[in-house]
């Protein structure tokens, strides 16, 4: 492990690098992940061996550090989730975190069990920790702001923020048919306990909360919405007590806490609606929250559709703060993940599975997913590249290892999954701007 004092140091010196050299590196073909990888790779035991990170050793530490950048995350995401919910809109984001999950899941067990020899419990696990989308890494493709209403980022940002918590039952499944969970008689107390009551309770709970906080709120601050309140610990407060219940009752707190966030901002969007002085309240542009006005995706300046919004949206005043702890935490995860990694972890059954997930599994259970949704195959194309794998598969693989996996299996999960996060950091991170401009300069040219 490295040292407290060099740890400052090496944090603090990127994150000033990072804020020294934004207009240098924002038209690069760079990510930020990128960038805090390649130091990690350079100090840790790959180059420098300046430090190591063990992640069988420090499983406790890093599942509670990750659990708490992917709620905040989440959170995110779903707050920033457009206020309009139909069942046309988030038809292609629910048959993504569903059939294209559990398509996903089955494809890496095939090929783990076929190829990789590995029991058909580990295989099923090893589905359910690289399936997953990564809220934290994938903010090039996500949704940048409450007003931004491109479909593309969207579907990515919707489904990421439900595929966290649909991974849930594999995770349980796998470690049954380990001997590490009960699965009831014939399977049949995980179908109703983990599948069916955790997904509908966690969803339901979220849902309720986040209608109460917002309808709460709103009665204390009063008619003229004039009292001040602390947007941040509302929303730190929401995310803890929603996932503290949600493990209380055995539901999924991922799902928990992301309906929460959507059903907060929703809320709180209609009672503003809904009071007839709120046209003469002082108003806050959504670019204001974090996003400008005209948004940078992947190097094209998109004008984002800014919406005047009462300044007593406390789902938007929290999402500034959230997205910095979010920030954060990908640096020091990130870190993390550079000083995990030998030279001898990039095995050729490694890279190839990495290969496999990226170039056929994930391809091949978005089309399953979105057959019939009529979306432009160029859009299809796009979904099915940036399912970008990071910190929710580093959670799902300490939660297995903390949840008793063997340790010469919990080697071989460390081993593939290492390999797929760090890849799909230089593979999706380098090409995100290329092809983001090339979708954005196509769907322009398409509209004139």
């Amino acid at each position: 492990m490295i040292s407290t004092p060099l740890w400052f140091f090496l944090v603090g010196g990127l994150l000033l690098f990072m804020a020294l050299t934004t207009s240098i590196l924002k038209p690069l073909p760079v990510t930020s992940a990128i960038i805090y990888l390649s130091v990690g790779l350079l100090v840790g035991p790959t180059v420098l061996n300046v430090f190591h990170f063990n992640p069988l050793k420090q499983s406790a530490l890093l599942e509670v550090l990750t659990e708490v950048a992917v709620l905040i995350s989440l959170f995110s995401a779903g707050v920033k989730m457009p206020a309009s919910i139909s069942f046309k809109r988030w038809r292609n984001p629910i048959l993504l975190a569903t059939v294209s999950m559990t398509a996903s899941v089955a494809l890496v067990a095939a090929f783990s069990y076929y190829l990789l020899d590995l029991p058909l419990g580990a295989c099923i696990l090893l589905g359910a920790i690289v399936a997953p989308t990564d809220p934290v890494l994938a903010t090039d493709v996500q949704i940048r702001h409450p007003g931004d209403n491109d479909q593309l980022r969207f579907n990515l940002t919707c489904e990421a923020g439900m595929n966290d918590g649909s991974a849930f039952p594999f995770v349980m499944l796998g470690l049954g048919l380990l001997g590490l969970h009960d699965l009831g008689e014939s399977g049949m107390r995980w179908i109703l306990l983990d599948v069916l009551w955790a997904t509908l309770a966690g969803i339901a709970l979220g849902v309720i909360s986040g209608n109460l906080l917002a309808r709460l709120i709103w009665k204390i601050r009063g008619q003229h919405q004039s009292r001040e309140l602390m947007d941040d610990f509302l929303g730190l407060g929401l995310i803890g007590v929603v996932y503290g219940l949600s493990v209380l009752i055995d539901a999924w707190g991922f799902l928990a806490v992301f309906f929460a966030a959507v059903a907060l901002h929703k809320t709180e969007l209609s009672l503003a609606k809904d009071v007839k002085h709120n046209t003469e309240a002082p108003v806050i542009l959504a670019s204001s929250l974090g996003a400008p006005e005209s948004a940078t995706t992947s190097g094209v300046d998109i004008q984002a559709n800014a919406v005047a919004e009462p300044s007593a949206i406390v789902s938007e005043g929290s999402l500034v703060f959230k997205e910095h702890l979010e920030r954060l935490s990908e640096v020091l995860l990130i870190l993390m993940v550079g000083g995990m990694l030998f030279i001898d972890s990039w095995s050729w059954r490694a890279v190839f599975f990495a290969l496999f997930l990226f170039l056929v599994v994930r391809p091949l259970s978005v089309l399953l997913g979105m057959l019939g949704s009529g979306a432009p195959w160029r859009m299809r194309g796009l979904i099915g590249w940036f399912g970008v794998r990071g910190i929710g598969s580093l959670y799902y693989l300490m939660y297995v290892i903390q949840h008793g996996v063997p340790e010469s299996l919990s080697f071989q999960l460390i081993q593939l999954t290492l390999v797929v996060i760090t890849l799909s950091i230089v593979l999706h991170g380098a090409s995100v701007k290329p092809l983001m401009s090339l979708f954005w300069g196509r769907k322009r040219k398409f509209s004139k």
